[in-house]
């Protein structure tokens, strides 16, 4: 199927889901995850309207971004950032969405100064137990060190939470770990922190997309099923 043609179900799918719980489909961002595709492919979904890429790795997409003079497109690092690579990430993306502790924060900020430039991020939480997956974990003493420590950021902007939850065969399966990232925001978002700003909640993914919306996504990745099945990089 044309990767358009996936959008416009894609699309679908975002406001069925959003109408079941009286939210706006426009207030749900819809990511696609660009990972290991292709630049032909990528210029595809921006054709058809995408403008928000999701990419894993900073030497790919740096391989792969003169071919993607796409003069209004967001690119955000959603995979896991070595602090040795804040540099690069600080000068390529236009927000790091896998940010994981204070000491990357801080190579961050200081990677965004010396770009000349503001850089968004967000916080990546850990919900489930699985040890491959990075984040912070939910209750850590590392999250609260994080957003006390972004007061003195001058060119970093924490704009909310991400989270992979562990994978289930149901999507529904997902539900309890959405909620518990949209609670966490919440609690945050009472703490009134006058440095920290929590409009994004990014979760759901080509499988679970639609419960996320449920429980108050306001970003979905979604890579195969926009993009179709990923080629061997």
């Amino acid at each position: 199927m044309p990767v358009s043609d996936n959008i416009a179900l894609i699309r679908q799918r975002i406001a069925a889901a959003a109408a079941r719980v009286g939210r706006k489909p426009e207030d749900v961002t819809l990511m696609g995850v660009s990972k290991t595709v292709e630049p032909g492919r990528i210029c595809q979904a921006y054709d058809a309207g995408i403008r928000v890429f999701g990419e894993n790795r900073v030497q790919e997409f740096a391989d792969k971004a003169e071919a993607l003079n796409l003069k209004d497109a967001e690119w955000h690092l959603i995979g896991h950032l070595q602090s040795n690579k804040a540099k690069k990430a600080a000068e390529s993306f236009h927000s790091v969405d896998s940010v994981d502790s204070l000491r990357l924060a801080e190579r961050l900020n200081l990677a965004a100064e010396q770009a000349g430039k503001i850089l968004n991020v967000l916080i990546e939480i850990k919900v489930g137990t699985e040890e491959a997956k990075a984040g912070i974990p939910v209750g850590s003493p590392e999250l609260d060190e994080l957003l006390h420590g972004a007061a003195a950021f001058k060119n970093l902007q924490i704009r909310g939470l991400m989270a992979i939850p562990p994978h289930t065969d149901d999507p529904a399966g997902a539900r309890p770990y959405f909620r518990l990232l949209r609670d966490l925001r919440d609690t945050i978002v009472a703490r009134n922190l006058p440095h920290i700003q929590m409009d994004v909640l990014s979760m759901g993914m080509s499988h679970d997309f639609e419960v996320a919306i449920e429980e108050g996504s306001t970003c979905v990745r979604v890579g195969t099923a926009l993009f179709g099945e990923r080629l061997k990089p």
